[in-house]
């Protein structure tokens, strides 16, 4: 491996463009590579044809997808920043995403996929001008990862972030309607295996269905035809080098009031009990998850927030 060229700009300014969304390209001495926030995974023509210019005006002409649905206009000189930035804002497009505060929100297409249950784009682009626009200003104890997913297929990793959002379809089926088919539709619909006959009736065990919707309509008597449109909400999700797998409320959340209203408390209680320098995850272990999901689900926080806001950080 070749040796790491060595930068000829100074660590502070390092350190300040890199809050700016400017990372340092280790393979040049003065290049920055830029992320571009997407609001949600979805940018128009225009902004795209903006990125593409701007990558050949200030860069390298070389655009990379980072994983978490942010473009990188590749290696920007140290002096090209500024410009860049005015160039940019002129589409209203902006760089960031980096720091211990709430990072740029992931979303999946569910809002146009075939198993999408919620509306994705919407959802994420409403937390994205709520809470990473809204709280930009908030410093955190750690990095806090959002991701939104249109269905249990779970293709952005809801699980896997500090806080994940799943669409879901809660069946509410009228067992009266059973007619006790030989071959049921509904069992050999689900993906799960959730449904199965039992004494000449289909029943679905709760503890296995994941909400999916796919049964939805395939029994032709009728007994599952109504549902509850809801949202899994996960949290303590992490990946990494010490990867933890989010920890599900108990319940469904049935608006999107309610999940907007989940997530700003969860940021409120990771800057009240969250300890400087450790992620969401750690804090949930440390405090334990029932305490946790109590205090989510009441108003406590929510009443404390200009006293949360306004308090400086855990070190200890």
């Amino acid at each position: 491996m070749s040796t790491e060229i060595k930068t000829t700009v100074a660590p502070e300014e390092i350190a300040r463009v890199k809050g700016l969304g400017f990372l340092w390209d280790k393979t040049t001495e003065d290049c920055f590579n830029a992320r571009v926030i997407t609001r949600n995974g979805k940018i128009t023509a225009e902004e795209m044809t903006a990125i593409a210019n701007a990558a050949r005006l200030f860069g390298s002409g070389e655009v990379a997808m980072t994983s978490r649905m942010t473009v990188e206009i590749q290696k920007i000189p140290y002096a090209c920043i500024d410009p860049l930035c005015a160039y940019l804002a002129e589409f209203g497009l902006e760089t960031g995403g980096t720091g211990p505060k709430v990072r740029p929100v992931v979303s999946c297409k569910g809002t146009t996929c075939h198993f999408g249950l919620i509306d994705t784009f919407s959802l994420s682009e409403e937390i994205h001008e709520r809470f990473y626009r809204g709280y930009h200003q908030v410093k955190l104890p750690h990095k806090f990862k959002i991701a939104v997913g249109g269905c249990p297929n779970n293709c952005v990793k809801p699980d896997l972030n500090d806080l994940g959002i799943i669409g879901q379809l809660v069946p509410v089926p009228d067992y009266d309607k059973c007619r006790g088919c030989k071959v049921c539709a509904v069992e050999k619909a689900c993906p799960m295996k959730a449904c199965q006959m039992k004494d000449g009736r289909v029943m679905i065990d709760t503890d296995v269905c994941n909400n999916c919707g796919r049964c939805r309509e395939k029994c032709p008597f009728g007994v599952f035809e109504e549902y509850t449109s809801g949202y899994r909400v996960y949290i303590g999700g992490r990946w990494g080098k010490k990867g933890s797998r989010g920890i599900p409320l108990s319940c469904v959340l049935t608006s999107r009031e309610e999940v907007l209203d989940l997530v700003e408390k969860t940021i409120l209680f990771f800057k009240r009990d969250g300890v400087a320098g450790e992620r969401l995850a750690d804090t949930v272990s440390r405090i334990g998850f029932d305490r946790v999901e109590a205090l989510l689900l009441s108003d406590e926080l929510m009443e404390q927030k200009e006293a949360i806001l306004a308090a400086s950080l855990q070190t200890k």
